[in-house]
């Protein structure tokens, strides 16, 4: 769709005294000038929040990403309140993950409960994917694509199957590590 008007269209929103304001747009798009165009972006800021660098990491998750409003910061990943108090009484939460990585041309399915812990022991070159669940959810994932299996490890032939699994499970995921991140903090949100 084009836009017939031209370039430097008058800004339609209303100056202090109530009439449209009518400085030209500035080339924009839409028929607002650019101080009203930044007006309208502090607005949204405050209505629905700035994506930034937190100031401190998350203490939920760990994400150094985060949404800024009017009344405080929120984890971009896990959504926690920063200044929130976690109750130092409660065991941190548990997520159990069954994990796709890839080194060369095959793939490991394995679970654990700290991902981060057990992949810095692992040699991979990527991380594919998470898929919630623990030992039982792992060994489904074994016996599904045991005709790929590498003699008796936890090492998978990249087979097309295995792939399409893969793909599933990352559709739509940026960020493998940012879906374990949320999930630890929906597990911290309802914990405690």
């Amino acid at each position: 769709m084009s836009d017939s008007r031209p370039s430097g269209h008058p800004c339609v929103l209303p100056g202090d005294d109530g009439r449209p304001c009518g400085r030209p747009s500035g080339g924009t798009p839409f028929a607002l000038c650019p101080a009203h165009v930044e007006l309208v972006v502090e607005w949204a800021g405050t209505e629905w929040g700035t994506t930034d660098l937190l100031p401190v990491p998350c203490r939920a998750c760990g994400s150094r990403l985060g949404v800024r409003y009017p009344s405080g910061w929120a984890c971009a990943a896990c959504e926690w309140r920063v200044g929130d108090v976690l109750d130092d009484g409660l065991p941190p939460p548990r997520v159990d993950v069954v994990y796709y990585i890839r080194f060369q041309d095959r793939v490991k399915i394995e679970t654990t409960a700290n991902p981060r812990r057990r992949l810095a022991r692992i040699w991979h070159d990527e991380v594919l994917a998470f898929e919630r669940g623990d030992r039982l959810v792992e060994h489904r994932r074994h016996e599904q694509f045991a005709a790929w299996r590498l003699d008796r490890s936890e090492w998978f032939k990249l087979a097309p199957e295995v792939e399409d699994h893969i793909g599933r499970l990352a559709a739509g995921v940026d960020d493998p590590w940012a879906r374990y991140a949320r999930w630890l903090g929906e597990a911290a949100a309802l914990h405690g």
